[in-house]
Order: structure tokens, then C-alpha cells, then sequence
């Protein structure tokens, strides 16, 4: 009983499918503190930079656009197109701060989630109408660290708001009695350091909230552990499935195996039924390494890719047998067949020096030393499957 509690019991971390599942549904986690920060620091700092740009157009717009002549005043259709001109011009002198504040309140909630385009969070969810559900949301842990953090807000907001507007509460008086140039720079100055002052603020929930809505997310899509052992069956498959998964690893580690054969030094054969590919670099490798071997029509497979390549074919009938049987592709021989290779390589070196400088043919090593014990047929008499590559 105790061990069915503990696999229903939601202790595991969420499985990337099981994140990924959540994401496609748009469920990703989300502060919206850092991206209110993130807006609100951002038209800051772009009052700062077009603000004097943005001032000037908006003088230029009052000084000729408060000027009526008298046609205005007997046609009020004129007085009319007048205005919406007007507030055209005013619209376009805001606009490059308007599609940066757009831009940043779009982009801002990438900071914490990233990105994610789903239309399932588009639609209706009804079970969020349930009003014994929704009551019981407004006790929850969730809900008491939203509301401190609305309190956190307020308080904030208002300390900072108060203290801007003591700081300058004379000259804010006086913008009427500015000239018209100086009170709209005036009115720039106190919304960029609003603004920023505010982001700042902000900061200080932030850098709490974000490693909060993080840790939430993870504990809201934990999994029990029947959880992860049923996806863990599911995303394995049928047998039918796991086969084919099987068959194609196979084709690609023979693929992969046939490429090495032209790095060989010698592939050694018994000659009809086992080929076995070594590749020795002096300085490399500790010991020979196994390259590529088979039996059968991979065997003969090996034999006509080295002969292509120039690679040198010797028949060690015992050696091959041993080498096939206790070697692992792209590993070193074992030691119990040191002597065995090391014959067939020196006489391959030999070999190559004598075809390239010539002098006298080396001798082509006979019943080179194979322990019995290491000869599958000195143990079983019955021939390798066909099928077997390893």
C-alpha cells in the first residue's frame, strides 16, 4: 500500500515530453513583473532618446495648429478637418514611442518562457467558470503571493509616485506659466524619470518573482512515478516498432562500420566464412584496433571494399576466428592476441617497404601463436549465423 502511495505521489521532475506537451498547449511559465519592468524601463529610455525630437514636432504641430482664421469660425466643417489634421500630426510625432512601448510589451514576456505560437490557448476554457473551483483558488498559496505582490505594487508605485511629484510639486505648478518649448521638455523630463524610476522599483519584485513562477511551473507539472514509467512505454512503442528502431541502428552502425575499412592496415580472413579489418597507428593507439569484421556475405563485403582500397588481405584462419570472437568494433585486440597481430603487422609494414624500396621479400608469417582457448571452433564446432555482424 505504501509503495502504491509513493508512485502517485507527484515527486518526479517533468519529462521534456511532458514540457514540450505543456508548451504546445501554451502553458509556459510567465512574470509578469520582469515584463512590466522590461516595458516600462524601455519607454524610459526611449522618452530619453526621442523626446527632444518628439517635443520639437509637438511645438511645431500646436504653434500652427492652434491658428483658426475667420472661415473656421462661420464653417464649422472646415474647424472640423482642421482638428483631425491636428491630432494626425500629433498622432505621428508619437508614433515611434508608441510602436516602442508595442514592441516591448510584446517582446517582454519572451525574457521568461521564450516564444510560443498555439491556438489552443485561444480556446474557451469552461472549466475555469466553475465557481466551487474558483472559490477555491482564492485561498491558495498562489493567490496570497499574488496578492502580496499587488500590495508590494501599490506601495511602491505610490512611494515612488510621492516622492517625484514632493520633489517637484512647485514646478509642476508652474508649467502653465511656462514658455511653450520649455514646459514640454519640462513634461519629458518627469516621464522619463517616472518611468525609470518606477522600472527600478520594480526590479525588486522581479529579481523575487521570476525564480518564484519558475519554481511554480516545475512543481505544477510534476510527474508520480507510474507517470514516467508509462510514457516511458508509450514513447518505446509497440515491439513491431522497437524492431524496426533495432534493424535501422544496425544498417547504420554497418555503414558506419564499412567506411573505416579503408583506414585498415590488414584485413586478416579465414578466407570463406570471417573477415576482420586492424588498423594499427604507432603514437595513436595503445594496441590494434578492430576496425570492422563479419561473417559470411558481410565478410566477403569487407574483402571486395579492402581490395578496392588497396587494403592488404591475409588468410589467419585461427587468428580471424579469435579476432571475430572476443574483439568489440573500434576497440583494442586483447593482449592474449599481442603476438598473433603483431606478426601479421610487422609482415604488412615489411611488406609495403619492400614494394617501395625493394631489397628482400619478407616472409609471410605462418601459424602465427593463437591460444586454443581463444578459437571458437577448437570449442564449437557449429558455424557463425550468417546474420551476426558483431
Amino acid at each position: 500500500m505504501a509503495a502504491e502511495d509513493s508512485d502517485m505521489e507527484k515527486t518526479e521532475d517533468a519529462s521534456p515530453k511532458r514540457l514540450e506537451k505543456a508548451r504546445e498547449d501554451g502553458d509556459i511559465p510567465r512574470s509578469r513583473e520582469l515584463a512590466a519592468c522590461a516595458v516600462l524601463f524601455t519607454s524610459g529610455m526611449a522618452i530619453m532618446m526621442l523626446g527632444r525630437p518628439m517635443g520639437e514636432a509637438l511645438q511645431n504641430v500646436l504653434r500652427q495648429g492652434l491658428r483658426f482664421d475667420q472661415a473656421m469660425a462661420f464653417e464649422p466643417e472646415l474647424l472640423i478637418v482642421h482638428l483631425l489634421k491636428v491630432l494626425e500630426q500629433i498622432a505621428w510625432a508619437f508614433l515611434p514611442l508608441a510602436v516602442i512601448m508595442v514592441a516591448s510589451a510584446i517582446a517582454a514576456p519572451v525574457l521568461v518562457g521564450g516564444w510560443v505560437m498555439t491556438q489552443k490557448s485561444l480556446v474557451p476554457n469552461f472549466g475555469k467558470l466553475n465557481p466551487i473551483k474558483g472559490f477555491g483558488n482564492l485561498f491558495s498559496k498562489n493567490s496570497l503571493v499574488e496578492l502580496v505582490k499587488s500590495v508590494a505594487k501599490t506601495v511602491l508605485v505610490a512611494s515612488v509616485g510621492y516622492t517625484i511629484v514632493r520633489k517637484d510639486l512647485q514646478p509642476m505648478l508652474g508649467l502653465s506659466n511656462m514658455p511653450l518649448e520649455s514646459g514640454i521638455h519640462a513634461i519629458n523630463d518627469y516621464m522619463m524619470t517616472g518611468f525609470l524610476t518606477i522600472a527600478s522599483a520594480l526590479v525588486l519584485i522581479a529579481v523575487i518573482d521570476v525564480p518564484y513562477q519558475l519554481y511554480q511551473y516545475a512543481q505544477k507539472h510534476k510527474m508520480t512515478k507510474q507517470e514516467l514509467k508509462d510514457e516511458a512505454k508509450e514513447s518505446e512503442g509497440s515491439p513491431e516498432v522497437k524492431g524496426r528502431i533495432r534493424q535501422q541502428q544496425r544498417e547504420m552502425a554497418r555503414r558506419r562500420m564499412m567506411s573505416n575499412i579503408p583506414t585498415a592496415d590488414v584485413v586478416i580472413t579465414n578466407p570463406t566464412h570471417y573477415a576482420v579489418a586492424v588498423r594499427y597507428k604507432e603514437g595513436e593507439n595503445g594496441a590494434p584496433i578492430v576496425v570492422a569484421k563479419g561473417v559470411d556475405t558481410i565478410a566477403q563485403k569487407i574483402k571486395e571494399i579492402a581490395a578496392e582500397h588497396e587494403v592488404m588481405v591475409l588468410e589467419s584462419p585461427k587468428l580471424a576466428r579469435a579476432l571475430y570472437a572476443h574483439t568489440e568494433l573500434e576497440r583494442e585486440i586483447p593482449q592474449t592476441l599481442y603476438a598473433a597481430v603483431a606478426e601479421i603487422l610487422a609482415y604488412v609494414f615489411q611488406l609495403r617497404v619492400f614494394r617501395q624500396h625493394g631489397g628482400v621479400r619478407p616472409a609471410m608469417p605462418d601459424n602465427v601463436p593463437v591460444p586454443d582457448a581463444l578459437d571458437p571452433h577448437a570449442l564449437v564446432a557449429t558455424p557463425p549465423s550468417a546474420t551476426d555482424i558483431e
